[in-house]
């Protein structure tokens, strides 16, 4: 391999995602601003929503992930806490928004999974994610741990996934690791070039 192609394999480029959808095809029990930033972030393709406790993110999050497979034709997946698996569940059929529970223990052939699936993130390493277009972290603080395992895996897993989706409440301004690990997870910068481009080196 030359240097140049060697070099060319190093670059990070941006995967082209999202489309346009009106708020009037979202679900009506939506309240206006969950609609709107559900708008955004099917436009963006790829986006985080770092919205307080009560806003309704799962909710959010449900439609976006129906949206999502609608529009690719393929299965989208949630990853959520364990505790908060079953809770997610039971709110996507308040909503009329059927999730189910990813089953590890069975082989599923790539092209026989077809709507929104959930599984705790302790079941990642158990999950043929090619077959996804979409994937919502369900309290993606889970991605706060730069040097854990269950972060790095998480990045490297959906790096080419066209669709993502981060929610959390936690995210603060002066959080560089929290923000770097979004931002590396949604394609859009590293953390170490986000620390570059928006932060001050302290010498710390």
């Amino acid at each position: 391999m030359e240097y140049k192609e060697f070099l060319e394999t190093k670059k990070k480029s941006f995967i082209e995602s999202g489309f346009d959808i009106s708020e009037d095809d979202l679900n009506p029990k939506l309240k206006d601003f969950q609609k709107y930033c559900i708008k955004i972030a099917l436009k963006k393709g790829r986006f985080a929503l770092f919205e307080d406790c009560g806003l309704g993110k799962t909710f959010q999050q449900l439609e976006w992930a129906k949206q999502v497979n609608s529009k690719t034709n393929k299965p989208v997946l949630i990853l959520a806490p364990l505790a908060v698996v079953a809770q997610t569940i039971k709110e996507g059929a308040k909503f009329g928004i059927n999730i189910e529970l990813l089953n590890t223990n069975i082989d599923n052939p790539i092209g026989s999974l077809t709507g929104i699936y959930i599984s705790n993130y302790d079941q990642l390493k158990n999950i043929d994610t090619s077959v996804f277009s979409g994937v919502v972290l369900d309290e993606s603080s889970i991605l706060k741990g730069r040097d854990g395992k269950l972060s790095s895996l998480i990045i490297s897993t959906f790096k080419n996934t066209p669709y993502k989706l981060a929610c959390t409440a936690t995210p603060s301004p002066n959080d560089h690791m929290e923000l770097g690990q979004h931002s590396e997870f949604l394609g859009a910068m590293s953390y170490l070039e986000m620390l570059a481009m928006f932060f001050v080196h302290d010498g710390g």
